[in-house]
Parts: C-alpha cells; sequence; structure tokens
C-alpha cells in the first residue's frame, strides 16, 4: 500500500488564522450536483463549479514554489502518529500545501478537512462511493472528460478537492461553516462544520 496506513473501518465523515474561527459559518462534493443527492446519477452539474474542477486538474504547470519549512516541520510533527513513516508524510505534507495556496485556502484547513473526511487514508471510500483523502465522488472524473483518473491518486483527489471546497466558499462570500455544510452536503447543519472547526482549533492550528 506504499507506505500509507489502511483503517479498518471505512467511514463517511463527508460526501479542497483567526479568520478560519472567525468565519464561521460554507455547499458539498454532494451538492455539486446542483443540490442532489450525492448517490444522484446523470443530475445535472453546476457548470461553473465543473469548470473550476477542470482547470485546477488541467494545471499541470502549476509550481510549487514551498518554502514553509517551519511549516512542514511542525506539521510534519504532528502528522507522525497517522504516518510514521516520513518518506511517505513530508510529500504528502508538500502537495496539500501548494494545492491549499494554489486554491487560496489555509493549509491548516484543508488538513483539519482530510482529517475528518478520511482520517489520512488516501484508500477510503464512503458508504456513498467517495473516495481518496478529501472524500470526492467519482462521477467528477467523468464530468471533467478524465475519466481514466484515479480519486486515490493523491495529487488528483487534493487538486479536486480543493477546487470544489474553494468553489463553496466563494458561493458563501466567505462564510466557512456553510462552505463546509455544502462540502458535505448538508449547508445548514453544524456536526461536520463542528468537527473540522475541533479538529482545526486542536490539532492543526498554528498559534
Amino acid at each position: 500500500m506504499n507506505g500509507w496506513p489502511v483503517t479498518s473501518k471505512r467511514r463517511r465523515l463527508g460526501g479542497v488564522l483567526v479568520a478560519i474561527f472567525l468565519m464561521v459559518g460554507g455547499v458539498s462534493v454532494a451538492e455539486a450536483m446542483t443540490e442532489q443527492p450525492a448517490s444522484c446519477v446523470g443530475c445535472r452539474v453546476d457548470p461553473e463549479l465543473r469548470a473550476r474542477v477542470l482547470a485546477a486538474v488541467e494545471d499541470a504547470g502549476f509550481i510549487d514554489r514551498f518554502d514553509a519549512e517551519v511549516w512542514l516541520s511542525d506539521m510534519s510533527r504532528r502528522l507522525s502518529n497517522r504516518i510514521p513513516d516520513h518518506s511517505v508524510r513530508l510529500p504528502l505534507l508538500r502537495m496539500i500545501h501548494r494545492e491549499a495556496r494554489r486554491a487560496n485556502l489555509p493549509p491548516e484547513l484543508v488538513l483539519a478537512v482530510i482529517d475528518v473526511e478520511s482520517g489520512f487514508d488516501r484508500w477510503a471510500v464512503s458508504s456513498v462511493g467517495a473516495q481518496g483523502l478529501m472524500q470526492v465522488m467519482p462521477f467528477w472524473l467523468k464530468e471533467i472528460g478524465h475519466p481514466d483518473d484515479s480519486l486515490q491518486e493523491v495529487g488528483t483527489n487534493l487538486r479536486m478537492g480543493c477546487a470544489i471546497l474553494r468553489y463553496y466558499l466563494d458561493r458563501e462570500r466567505g462564510d466557512l461553516r456553510r462552505a463546509l455544510g455544502r462540502y458535505n452536503g448538508n449547508v445548514t447543519g453544524d456536526r461536520y462544520p463542528d468537527r473540522v472547526f475541533n479538529v482545526l482549533r486542536t490539532r492543526w492550528y498554528r498559534r
């Protein structure tokens, strides 16, 4: 399994600064299908969101100018209990930082979403078929014309997940609680956003 931990329990926990905590209040991978259930097949996809996901996936020329070695060292220490192998852990953190910054998201927020969604299990599959670290629905691959890509490939999953979360944050005009609710498929629910805020505050927020 390439050094990645595989949890015995595949879970469905979801369907990409002080402001993070104060912006409480952000549609979900499931709701990407114009407010349809995650398991919906053949539903009409929001055209703007489709365009954003496609642009993100096809932007292979993005240059990783990651220079936050202090961040990398700090987050590597925090993640070591989940991914003991540093040769796996460090490249993952670099990819998370790169894709979060690319989508103009705080990398710590993306870490918190991954923590809640998959527990850093790249092989995780939810009960409705969402896959990978950020639990992206597989219909997206066909929707953007990349049916042969794999959502369990870390770079693809992170890039699509971050693009989707960024879209919902923009749609909700910076309201992170509602954006996270949409990412999880329940814009008015508090349970999922509260879980993300909790792990963000207790595990990933840099004081």
